[in-house]
């Protein structure tokens, strides 16, 4: 554990994971609560999984970019720390299995030798910045939206204001206006567009705000039409801020941003994050793309023939993976990876292959497969055959055969039922019985193995999420199908209907029926059209006998997949600790935000220090507030709580309320003379409130 201490070049990064070191021995050592090192734990990409004593580690990769040499990084820790399984995301990330907590900081060391990072990959933060796989290489896109996304991740890393907030928040960027990173159902997604403004092109993105999916998909509202590109970074800092002050912190299915949104409205929500504008640190904030898109080189692959025959098999390839490029003479390839599960030897010979006749790197997709970009023409065959030979030439990528399903019940504590078994065998079914659709983009198939819908599954033409359902006295493993959901492009969007539910043994059939149906009756017609011809009551009759309970034998009791009889089994496998005394832990919390604002007062950041005062003020009242038994549930509620149960009653003398000195952050500009003056007074205050809890301790 020592080497890197010593190797790391980046000390921000070195601090971090020397404190993960010491956090997870106190825990261990039973001086963290539980929730609280859960908290921490999540925030740095170490997620529980279902079984037992390990972690889930997930790789953050901005807009699902990766070198050759990051991938070759992964894939020795995966090899090392792990099994060698490498699993893409829905959000363009890599988690790896089966890691062992206490070395989890050295695998992050591992990681970061190559600017790899697993910084805020889980938890209440700014997840994964997310983008268009095609950003770059779109021929319809107005310009590459690569350095936004790029500025918008490192903007957001680490940054005081997204550390602990109520819930996740996810930003997205479309290359163009097919927004194929799906802006309708993020927190914030950017769709880039061009405006002339007093003769000259400006670039900005039409922004959506507040969308989700879960088990209460809401589309994203329409902030605005045009932003122009140096002020998206100001607002989505003022969009953050109200939702970490205002978002909800006790009910976890209410935490998210849309409804937040919803409970306020949407105009007196703008309201605040108008009226926060004078706290930022940022009026503008310009984004250096030209010396981004200056550096964008063509590479000069070497030749390299082929000469086999190379069959049927690589002219249905040519048809469904080859993707055109506006950059004349080069292709990109697309990689149909199946359930997102690919392995360090095949990803090995993969970073070799586009380094050597690529760009050198690849970008993960939000379909769980991955594009090869800058692809000479004539080295199609090549990479083909060099594809083939690593057991990566399947046909059919993004096609109606290329379902996207998340881990579900085989790690994730959250899955009902098998999320990746019933992908399996549905997509055994399409190409054994259904293999025109391998040719199919226009319908796609997404499937989670709960509510929370990490594989998607309600914004999909035909989706299926994991339940329960009972036969008598008996639960078995289930599905409820949903149908009509789908991107109709710049920044509209449509949400599935939940038709039937169905055990998840009759899935297969399921889709027999629904694609049987489809071509007898569409008469040319695109999936969603005919869905909305026919209407919900029609594919609920049609799939209605399936779902009769009554009619199940044993072989329904077992989910894809397995071979024991099914259980409900969510959310076990967390690591267990001694709970303590939480009012001490949240104390010290605080105290520890305090430090590090006084640092960063030292280093002359002052935004980020006030907001580091800030929170850890609000940590410290939380605590003692909980010594009272009394419960919040959000920081705008821990304020005006504190003031009612501590200030208002005497039983604390602030010299003021708390809610006007706390609130002087949204008031000021975040100058050195008001960090200085906040910071201070943010010292008094919280040695007021130890010196009170003490006391009552000791009374």
């Amino acid at each position: 554990m020592q080497s890197f201490r010593t190797e790391l070049e980046n000390n921000i990064v070195e601090q971090d994971i020397i404190d993960l070191e010491k956090k997870i021995a106190l825990f261990k050592g039973g001086n963290i609560d539980e929730e609280k090192f859960r908290s921490l734990r999540l925030a740095r990409g170490i997620y529980g999984q279902r079984q037992p004593g390990v972690q889930m580690i997930r790789i953050k990769l901005p807009y699902g970019r990766v070198s050759s040499d990051q991938l070759r990084r992964i894939c020795k820790v995966s090899d090392e720390y792990s099994t060698g399984r490498l699993h893409i995301t829905t959000r363009q990330d890599i988690q790896i299995h089966y890691v062992s907590l206490d070395r989890t900081p050295e695998l992050w060391a591992e990681l970061e030798r190559d600017d790899v990072t697993i910084r805020e990959a889980c938890g209440n933060t700014v997840r994964n910045v997310t983008a268009s796989e095609t950003a770059g290489i779109d021929a319809k896109e107005p310009f590459d939206v690569t350095p936004y996304a790029d500025a918008v991740f490192k903007y957001f890393l680490r940054n005081p204001i997204s550390q602990e907030m109520g819930r996740k928040f996810k930003i997205s960027f479309s290359s163009s206006d097919e927004d194929t990173g799906l802006s309708y159902l993020h927190d914030l997604g950017f769709i880039p567009k061009v405006k002339v403004i007093d003769g000259k092109e400006v670039r900005g993105f039409k922004v959506m705000l507040g969308g989700g999916l879960g088990s209460q998909p809401r589309h994203a509202d329409v902030f605005s039409e045009f932003v122009e590109a140096d002020q998206i970074i100001p607002f989505a800092e003022a969009v953050i801020r109200i939702f970490d002050r205002h978002g909800e912190r006790a009910k976890r299915m209410k935490a998210r941003m849309k409804f937040l949104i919803k409970d306020l409205g949407l105009e007196a929500f703008l309201e605040l994050v108008d009226k926060e504008t004078t706290a930022l640190p940022f009026k503008s904030y310009p984004i250096d793309h030209e010396s981004y898109d200056a550096a964008q080189k063509l590479p000069e692959a070497p030749v390299a023939t082929v000469k086999e025959e190379l069959g049927l098999d690589f002219e249905h390839f040519k048809l469904t993976n080859i993707l055109p490029q506006k950059q004349k003479g080069f292709v990109s390839v697309g990689v149909r990876v199946p359930l997102g599960d690919f392995y360090t030897d095949q990803a090995r010979k993969l970073a070799d292959l586009v380094e050597k006749y690529a760009s050198a790197e690849v970008r993960f997709t939000l379909r769980q497969n991955f594009l090869i970009r800058d692809v000479r023409e004539d080295l199609v065959p090549y990479f083909y055959k060099e594809l083939k030979e690593i057991g990566l030439a399947s046909a059919g990528y993004n096609s109606l055969g290329d379902i996207t399903a998340c881990p579900g019940t085989d790690t994730c504590n959250l899955g009902i039922a098998s999320s990746t078994g019933i992908a399996a065998e549905l997509e055994k079914v399409i190409l054994a019985e259904y293999p025109q659709y391998l040719k199919n983009q226009d319908l796609v198939i997404k499937i989670s193995g709960c509510m929370n819908a990490c594989g998607q599954h309600n914004m999909a033409h035909i989706g299926f999420q994991g339940m329960s359902m009972k036969s008598g006295k008996v639960v078995i493993p289930a599905l409820q199908v949903l149908l009509g959901g789908g991107n109709k492009g710049d920044g509209n969007g449509r949400f599935a209907d939940k038709v039937t539910k169905i055990p998840s043994k009759r899935g297969p059939q399921a889709l027999r029926i629904l694609l049987d149906d489809f071509e007898a009756n569409a008469n040319g017609q695109d999936f969603l059209s005919y869905y909305d011809e026919k209407g919900q009551i029609y594919f609920y009759e049609l799939l209605k006998e399936l779902g009769d309970a009554s009619t199940v034998t044993p072989a329904d009791y077992v989910d894809w997949g397995n071979t024991e009889e099914y259980k409900i089994a969510v959310g076990v496998g967390e690591c267990a600790g001694v709970v303590l005394d939480l009012v001490a832990t949240l104390l010290l919390e605080a105290k520890e935000k305090i430090d590090i604002a006084q640092n960063c007062l030292a280093e002359g950041r002052w935004s980020d220090s006030i907001y580091h005062h800030y929170a850890g003020l609000i940590n410290a009242a939380k605590a003692i507030l909980l010594s009272e038994s009394v419960s919040t549930n959000s920081y705008a509620n821990i304020i005006k709580q504190f003031d009612e149960v501590f200030v208002e009653s005497g039983k604390i003398n602030l010299g003021g309320t708390f809610s006007e000195k706390i609130y002087q952050i949204n008031q000021n500009e975040p100058t050195e003379d008001f960090a200085n003056a906040y910071g201070a007074q943010a010292l008094e205050i919280y040695g007021l409130l130890k010196s009170y809890r003490e006391e009552e301790v000791t009374a």
